[in-house]
């Protein structure tokens, strides 16, 4: 029956132990209690508790800090301490605004584990999330799949374990609300994008604008090799997608994002066949960031039409994980059914999710499985050189600006628009009733050719267009070609029409960067001769053009770099500088960096032997006459690269505590060995110690067992003990009272002192 009682008492204490760890407020059994479980108690402990003063240190962040969600999208939420505060465990949960949680429905959206190591759903209440060990830590991060459209505004609360556990009121930092994104009236949230409705074709330019630089992103930046790869991408249809936030990378993106190379992802695009209008490239930079007097920012030209309106493109920052910026699916196509004239856009990183990396310089680490693309955000790794404790927006690494340079073909957008870059498209297609079957698809005419007569005879025009799909082998697809009269020119009976030509568009950027160079600017045919006669107006015009025309008259002076300075430690990691002069400062400003660091190692650091501190003396070794104590320390570190030797670990005294008492026996013993036995060190010795012995033995009334064997030495090195014991075989009962040494006995001995 006593053991029953210990075995309830114990499991009493157990469970409420782990009822007080958890935080659950226990409340009087009634119905309500039983339905709820023990998710309703988690939930009335986070609202019941009293929040303390200084509760700011922790907050609860969904990224970019929206006020809405977007049904069925995937967010990211950080819990996370302020310097210096942390936490042990937490809980997370998200709940329909105005429910208790004591039914599965109260329940939004799902949670996602994005570190195991560090967080787990909580066993008895799924829809929770909480830690997988109690440790301190600063930040955990979940994934949050938001519900279904018409769940309205969802709460997601958080409570924090420290020391104490700390409960938030609704309204606390550790707290947020959000609210379903509403439609547009009218507008379904499945509503497909509409179609472009714009006419003929327009051609931009792409200028890329690379910001990253130790300036701006000093944190860890890699100074030796940073630089952007080439650019890459596309002007596309809506059904392909190069690369988006959410979706998984192509083997073509792993390349750019992972090695900055370029040819896997262009092979892709040019795959795509007519998905694909223009294929976009641009160089490599190296380094990443330069003055644009010195390099003229990188851009390329593209074309869009009706079908293929959107731009794609991507460049990575070297070196990095798989870390990269761009546009994706950058529609140029305007609701009024015209086209964007300039774009101008800020650029952050993303992750290609192919790489594990946290850091630009970190080792390949693949991985396994591959995750989503998604932006990076400042709060990610405390290793990362974008971390930001406030969780901050990422400043930007780049600016992309997209101007429209010119329009081809009749444009049908309903909003004026400036005239220098409208531009017919060359040989307008007749406007005539078409009875090409539907079965049949087409590519649009190509423009009329020149007349096949020089004279006043008559001869023909051409066009062609070329059959791409027969969708009904039954139903011939006839007219790829067509003709139609005309004469030399000069012949025809109405006057000849002369070129009619476009405005010239704006000048390119200079060739140089500094100094004399050239620049080109063109137009374009709006309508051709009637009389078939080829347009002789020039539709380029190239000029010199002079950049910053006094870099080559006042350079920068500079002397020589002088030798490297020595490294600012005399063992282990430092920095070394050196410098050059500017030997003409009267001459205007100077750019160039006058001194350069970079990290030096020297040889490693002498460390010294480090000992514990010494135990207590030990108990004589004798119980009567002339012993010895010990004490020892152990060695806690060997000495390494010089360091201080080891002192001593072993230290001995001698000890005597009283005289003792010999027996007739030993005393005559101990007279014929001073009589006449005289033997080596070893055996005179070993006569002390059995004289001993048996002084010990031979005491009237107690008799004692030998000696045992030596104990083992309780260390292999550095100083250790060894014990032996001798015990009492028999005591009488009469044993006088003066007799105190019948008792048992142990001795005490250094062992392998010599150093680890």
């Amino acid at each position: 029956m006593g053991m029953y009682m210990q075995l309830l008492l114990l499991q009493y204490l157990v469970s409420s132990f782990m009822c007080n760890a958890l935080a659950f407020v226990e409340e009087p059994t009634d119905k309500h209690a039983k339905s709820d479980g023990y998710c309703g108690r988690i939930l009335r402990a986070q609202t019941q508790g009293t929040r303390r003063d200084g509760y700011n240190e922790f907050r609860l962040r969904v990224e970019g800090d929206p006020e809405n969600y977007q049904p069925a999208s995937i967010y990211r939420v950080t819990l996370y301490a302020s310097s210096p505060s942390y936490f042990r465990g937490f809980t997370l949960i998200a709940l329909k605004e105005g429910t208790e949680g004591t039914r599965d429905d109260h329940y939004a959206g799902k949670f996602q584990i994005i570190d195991e190591e560090d967080t787990q759903f909580m066993t008895n209440c799924p829809p929770a999330v909480t830690e997988s060990t109690p440790r301190r830590r600063t930040r955990i991060q979940v994934f949050w799949t938001a519900p279904p459209s018409g769940s309205g505004c969802v709460i997601l609360k958080a409570s924090i374990v420290q020391k104490r556990i700390i409960y938030f009121q609704d309204e606390g930092s550790l707290t947020v609300r959000l609210c379903e994104k509403e439609a547009v009236f009218g507008e379904t949230t499945e509503k497909p994008p509409p179609e472009c409705c714009a006419c003929g074709t327009a051609k931009y330019r792409v200028t890329f604008y690379g910001n990253w630089s130790e300036k701006i992103h000093p944190k860890d930046y890699p100074r030796r090799a940073n630089h952007w790869s080439a650019l890459i991408g596309a002007s596309h249809s809506r059904s392909y997608v190069l690369w988006e936030y959410g979706g998984f990378a192509s083997e073509g993106v792993k390349q750019v994002a992972e090695l900055g190379s370029p040819v896997k992802m262009e092979e892709e695009i040019r795959q795509k066949g007519d998905e694909v209008l223009t294929v976009i490239k641009t160089k490599a930079q190296w380094p990443a960031w330069q003055p644009l007097n010195v390099r003229a920012a990188p851009s390329a030209e593209f074309s869009v039409d009706r079908t293929r309106h959107l731009m794609s493109f991507l460049s990575m920052l070297g070196p990095s994980p798989d870390w990269n910026v761009g546009l994706s699916a950058e529609d140029l196509c305007t609701k009024e059914c015209g086209w964007v004239q300039r774009l101008d856009q800020d650029l952050i990183p993303w992750d290609a999710g192919t790489d594990n990396g946290v850091t630009y310089e970190s080792p390949n680490k693949p991985t396994i499985p591959q995750e989503r693309i998604r932006p990076l955000t400042s709060l990610d790794h405390p290793q990362s050189p974008f971390y930001d404790t406030e969780g901050g927006p990422i400043t930007a690494l780049a600016r992309v600006l997209v101007e429209r340079i010119a329009r081809k073909g009749e444009q049908c957008n309903i909003v004026p628009d400036t005239v220098d870059d409208i531009v017919a498209d060359i040989g307008q297609e007749e406007k005539e009733e078409d009875d090409t079957p539907e079965t049949c698809i087409y590519s649009n005419w190509s423009p009329w050719s020149a007349c096949s007569s020089a004279s006043c005879d008559k001869g023909r025009r051409m066009r062609q267009r070329m059959l791409k799909a027969q969708l009904d082998l039954s139903v011939p697809c006839p007219h790829t070609q067509d003709f139609k009269p005309c004469m030399g020119p000069g012949c025809s009976e109405e006057e000849a029409s002369t070129c009619m030509m476009s405005e010239w568009i704006n000048w390119s950027p200079c060739s140089v960067s500094c100094g004399m160079g050239m620049r080109s600017r063109e137009r374009y045919i709006k309508q051709f001769p009637e009389d078939g006669s080829i347009c002789s107006l020039n539709t380029e015009e190239t000029e010199k053009c002079v950049v910053n025309d006094d870099c080559y008259s006042i350079p920068c002076m500079l002397s020589p770099w002088s030798d490297w300075s020595d490294c600012s430690v005399t063992c282990g990691k430092g920095v070394r500088t050196r410098q050059r002069m500017l030997k003409s400062p009267d001459l205007g400003e100077c750019t160039e960096e006058l001194e350069q660091v970079e990290r030096c190692m020297q040889p490693e650091c002498p460390t010294d032997c480090m000992v514990s501190e010494w135990t207590e003396w030990s108990e004589c070794n004798k119980s009567c006459g002339k012993g010895h104590t010990i004490r020892t320390r152990m060695v806690k570190l060997e000495p390494q690269f010089g360091g201080e030797p080891c002192p001593e670990t072993v230290q001995r005294k001698k000890c005597k505590i009283r005289k003792c008492k010999r027996g007739s026996r030993a005393s005559e013993e101990r007279k014929r060995r001073r009589g006449g036995e005289v033997g080596g060190g070893k055996e005179k010795r070993r006569g002390k110690q059995q004289e001993r012995d048996a002084a010990v033995e031979e005491q009237p009334g107690c008799k004692m067992r030998p000696w045992s064997s030596w104990t083992d030495c309780t260390k292999h090195c550095g100083g250790g003990i060894q014990e032996r014991f001798m015990t009492v075989k028999k005591r009488a009962k009469n044993t006088p009272a003066q007799v105190t040494s019948c008792k048992d006995r142990k001795e005490i001995r250094a062992c392998k002192v010599h150093p680890c």
